[in-house]
């Protein structure tokens, strides 16, 4: 006698990040357009995120690509210094060119008063009394905070609010 198994299949669906779309419909428009710089500084995007994808084999979210948009801003920012040092003029136009493009990708960033406000709100929420506790206030900052506040700022603040 056969058994006859009703098999129910999960199927996954798939999301796809809305920065993520952004950036393939951004690359076609430039394409278009013929704006070859903005077209190459896309499309550096989407190969760092196609990295992550392949390397650890995930579907990247949003909070991922904005990882990745910070962690590259953060870069060109530190390659303009380094050009302005050597003063490679030609270098450091290209830099601020792409910076520029991936901060419009960026959410808003947070005003001084803001981040303070968040690290104030975060200290309370945590019970935080020393720098011990510094860890537990970051953890709740970081999400906040990315792409929209440098967190080197964001830990004076919380070593200022805590050595008090």
């Amino acid at each position: 006698m056969k058994l006859l198994l009703n098999v129910k299949l999960n199927v996954d669906v798939k999301l796809v990040s809305e920065f993520k779309l952004k950036l393939q419909s951004d690359m076609k428009d430039a394409l278009r357009a013929k704006e070859k710089a903005r077209l190459t500084t896309i499309r550096l995007v989407l190969a760092a995120i196609k990295q992550i994808e392949v390397d650890e084999r995930v579907d990247v979210t949003d909070s991922d690509v904005l990882i990745i948009l910070d962690k590259m801003a953060k870069q060109r920012k530190e390659s303009i210094n380094q050009f302005e040092k050597a003063k490679r003029d030609d270098l450091i136009a290209i830099e601020k060119f792409e910076l520029e493009i991936i901060q419009s990708y960026l959410p808003e960033p947070l005003s001084a008063a803001e981040i303070i406000g968040h690290v104030e709100q975060a200290i309370a929420d945590t019970g935080a009394t020393s720098m011990r506790d510094m860890g537990k206030v970051m953890a709740i900052l970081k999400p906040i905070f990315q792409g929209r506040a440098d967190m080197n700022l964001a830990s004076k603040q919380i070593k200022e609010k805590l050595a008090n």
